[in-house]
């Protein structure tokens, strides 16, 4: 944290030395020295710092509103400066870039810890690699490099446009010809003519988002300390903009995983141990049941028992997040709703909500994390499974649309209500691309769950598709809890006409039934909800219709307990991105890994057990 400046050590501002007197001049000298004085009093530094903070307030902007995971608190300048600023030299001034580094070195003295610490610890207690594991990634973290060849992908090639530096670099200074490299074919949702964007590779892939923010590095770290390396660990790293289907239509995405796999486990002579964050746990129940499928990966009723010892779930949005839909609605979030008015300007200067509405969905595999279960799970006009006892208002409805004049009004919209006013108001290529790739119901019955086998809508939707046949497959629930969630939100009439949007968040709207700045809070891990990241492990997948074989699964939930005097967290955070960091979860991981996985206890801190038991879903 910076240091606040007593009477001492207080440096005085350029304008006061320039205009001074010869005699305060002098003093000033004799206090701090003839060097310091002279560059304050040769190099004003007020315009330099301002334009420093605009850079910086942009991008970072920039930053929370395309990273699709929550940091609760409205991220501070303190966070960025955990970021290496390398790539930013041809822009910001040499001495900015000297004082950032010195209070960056300071900043990760006061709160680093050791991160190899964890797999140390394990390693004397005679746990070691065991079982190979394949690390499967969330949305948005995973970096994108072009290697399109045309004329305006030339001065990309192999760059990461997503993930970056030089993405921010690229959306900065040629705005128009990035989004035209990360936007998907609206009709296709494949490769626009002459842009080639593919999934980067490898540990590298995901380890860091942009250089000093951190993703997986510290599990590989841990990792690296009980035996693991490239020869058994491997990163499934995809491209999350695409639809599910179309991962395999255009990278064999599943074919290559499988192919993965099947060759591990024969040179290892064990079994897969599957890590999974966030989007990435969906894709491996989609996997699951491709790679079942006589049409599609044709390995049989019996591969993942043969092939998959344990799938730790890492707060997989199992049934979808709420925020998933204000995002391609209106390009809001919390993250943007509630920022300030500095960081607020910023972020529409380089992206405005439009923009970043167009752009998701542009995304197909975006939208994959739309609500899944209705009504059923996420409650109607009056109440909510998660509602708490004396509860003004309901978490049921989903959108609150705010009167702004009399001659428009609209009624409050359950999820199911909110899903269909999205597809009634988007274009036909978005539609199409939602209803052709993704299904949000709930099947009741066995009978409705058998015959959604053939029908790859259903597949990564746990509430309409069933676990693959393993009754040997443990499965590992952890996720974060404890962290306040947006959960339902006040939207208005868009009034400006240059803006091409239905309805916008209504941030005037803050008031005593816990409404700040037109959103809503609940329950979760800052990104997920709570009912979507543990239902399923509490009580959905303990029903025979959707876990025929009986696959055991086991719950371990972590409460958010930040250092707060660290940026990500620390040691002990429930933040949805920042508990891959997390030493419980990477000691709970490792020792899964290691074969030492039936050990675990399960553990609950919150009440989604509660809250599973008022789901509107039953067992047959």
């Amino acid at each position: 944290m910076l240091r606040r400046r007593t009477g001492k050590d207080k440096v005085p501002q350029p304008d006061s030395l320039v205009s001074g007197s010869n005699s305060e001049e002098a003093r000033l000298r004799a206090e701090f020295g003839d060097a310091k004085v002279k560059q304050l009093i040769l190099k004003p530094r007020s315009k330099r710092r301002n334009g420093f903070i605009f850079v910086l307030g942009g991008l970072f902007g920039i930053f929370i509103a395309l990273f699709f995971a929550n940091q609760s608190e409205v991220i501070s300048l303190d966070s960025l400066m955990d970021l290496n600023l390398e790539s930013l030299m041809d822009a910001i001034p040499q001495g900015i870039v000297s004082d950032v580094r010195q209070f960056s070195q300071h900043e990760r003295a006061t709160v680093s810890y050791d991160s190899f610490s964890v797999g140390l610890h394990l390693q004397s207690q005679g746990v070691q690699a065991k079982h190979p594991v394949v690390m499967i990634p969330g949305v948005i973290s995973t970096g994108l490099e072009s290697w399109g060849t045309g004329e305006n992908s030339r001065q990309y090639f192999r760059r990461r446009l997503w993930g970056s530096w030089s993405m921010m670099r690229a959306l900065v200074m040629d705005k128009a010809e990035w989004k035209n490299h990360v936007m998907l074919d609206r009709e296709t949702g494949l490769d626009p003519p002459g842009i080639k964007l593919r999934a980067a590779q490898g540990f590298d892939a995901t380890d860091f988002f942009i250089t000093g923010y951190w993703i997986w590095n510290k599990i590989l770290e841990n990792l690296a300390t009980i035996g693991y390396d490239p020869t058994n660990a491997f990163t499934a790293a995809y491209d999350w903009r695409l639809s599910y289907l179309n991962l395999e239509v255009r990278d064999k995405y599943f074919t290559r995983l499988k192919s993965y796999i099947e060759t591990a486990v024969q040179v290892q002579g064990e079994k897969i141990t599957l890590a999974s964050h966030s989007m990435g746990s969906q894709v491996v129940l989609y996997f699951f049941k491709w790679v079942e499928s006589e049409e599609h990966g044709k390995g049989g009723k019996d591969w993942v028992n043969k092939h998959i010892d344990s799938w730790v779930n890492i707060s997989g949005c199992m049934l979808g997040a709420v925020k998933g839909l204000t995002a391609v609605l209106s390009g809001e979030m919390r993250d943007t709703a509630q920022l300030n008015a500095f960081a607020v300007y910023g972020l529409e200067k380089f992206l405005s909500k439009e923009e970043r509405a167009e752009i998701f969905r542009a995304m197909p595999g975006i939208s994959s994390m739309l609500p899944k279960g209705g009504e059923a799970v996420w409650g109607n006009a009056t109440w909510a499974p998660d509602d708490q006892p004396g509860q003004t208002l309901s978490f049921g409805n989903l959108l609150n649309f705010h009167e702004t004049n009399s001659s428009w009004t609209k009624r409050n919209l359950t999820t199911t209500e909110s899903l269909q006013y999205l597809l009634d108001q988007s274009e036909d290529w978005y539609r199409n691309q939602v209803l052709g790739s993704y299904s949000h119901g709930v099947a009741h019955t066995r009978r409705e769950v058998e015959a959604n086998e053939k029908d790859p809508r259903t597949w990564l939707n746990p509430l309409e598709s069933r676990l693959p046949y393993a009754p040997d497959m443990k499965i590992y629930c952890f996720y974060g809890v404890g962290k306040p969630t947006e959960r339902s939100y006040f939207y208005q009439e868009e009034t400006d006409p240059l803006v091409n949007l239905n309805v916008s968040m209504d941030t005037t709207i803050t008031n005593g039934d816990g409404v700040d700045r037109g959103v809503l809070m609940g329950e979760g891990d800052g990104t997920v909800n709570l009912l979507s990241t543990g239902y399923m492990c509490a009580k959905g997948w303990r029903m025979k219709r959707y876990n025929p074989a009986g696959t055991k699964i086991k719950v371990f939930e972590m409460p958010h307990e930040p250092d707060r005097f660290s940026p990500r967290g620390g040691p002990n955070t429930g933040d949805h991105v920042d508990i891959l960091g997390r030493a419980s979860l990477n000691d709970l991981l490792l020792r899964v890994a290691g074969g030492k996985g039936d050990l675990i206890e399960e553990t609950f801190v919150s009440n989604i057990r509660e809250y599973a038991d008022r789901v509107q879903i039953f067992d047959d």
